[in-house]
């Protein structure tokens, strides 16, 4: 009797204990960093022909394996949401294999950072979530604007580029990246933050994780996209890099001649 008492004691205080730890990483699609970057006819997109796609690095290295190791200390879920159509799947599967609980997907093309943003504010204001991840930048755009954008959206506390974080109870202490150095801040849950590298360290999938994948859930919520603030007007390749000049040690004039004339940094 003793025992079953205790162990439903157990049972229940880590029930609620699981109810109140609620995190949910953004995760978006990317070219691969090896890609070579092609537009489209008329410069107003990225041409995808042969273009692989992974799971963009500081949503899977930094913020998913973070949140995955708060889960394995204190309990709790994780739960994986992105924007776009099925074909988004295949990086949410890989998330899902990594080891987050489930998976949502906002079905709609994304559009901008800021349709973006609302679309994961509206899907996930109601479930009040405790700590909501973010990677520091997409390495497509390079933006660092979704969690922002994101936290405001939710009017919670934001912290950006964070590098360490520790949870005592409902005080999150966060470390981010601040010109010439770091800094330290605590705020209560919940919060979003945005991951850089030193918050995690990367993790692989191992071969169980990749057959549990395809049992996790993963919810499709279809969405109206009325947050279009932002059109591409054109993009442009940056231009290729001039040939090398071999200029001799002893010829110093012809060095601050080129310096000055054809590279313009004198």
């Amino acid at each position: 009797m003793s025992f079953l008492f205790f162990k439903s004691i157990r049972t229940i205080f880590a029930s609620n204990f699981t109810d109140l730890m609620k995190q949910l990483v953004c995760i978006s699609k990317t070219p691969e960093t090896t890609t070579q970057i092609k537009l489209s006819a008329d410069h107003t997109s990225l041409d995808t022909n042969g273009v692989n796609y992974i799971l963009n690095p500081y949503d899977e290295w930094y913020a998913l394996v973070r949140a995955l190791e708060l889960k394995e200390q204190v309990g709790g879920t994780v739960t994986v949401i992105n924007v776009g159509d099925a074909t988004n799947d295949v990086v949410i599967r890989k998330a899902l294999a990594i080891g987050a609980d489930d998976a949502i997907r906002i079905n709609t093309t994304p559009d901008s950072a800021m349709s973006v943003a609302k679309a994961i504010a509206d899907a996930s204001k109601s479930a009040a979530y405790d700590i909501i991840y973010c990677g520091k930048e997409s390495i497509d755009y390079n933006g660092s604007q979704v969690g922002a954008m994101l936290a405001e959206y939710l009017d919670l506390p934001y912290i950006n580029t964070v590098v360490k974080m520790e949870l005592d109870g409902n005080t999150g202490t966060l470390t981010r990246d601040v010109e010439g150095g770091t800094e330290t801040v605590s705020t209560q849950t919940p919060f979003v933050l945005s991951a850089a590298k030193g918050l995690a360290e990367q993790r692989i999938p191992n071969m169980r994780g990749i057959m549990m994948s395809k049992k996790k859930p993963l919810q499709v919520v279809e969405y109206s996209n009325e947050q279009n603030n932002t059109v591409v007007d054109e993009y442009q390749l940056p231009s290729g890099k001039s040939a090398i000049k071999m200029i001799d040690a002893d010829n110093m004039d012809e060095l601050v001649r080129l310096l000055q004339d054809e590279a313009k940094v004198l």
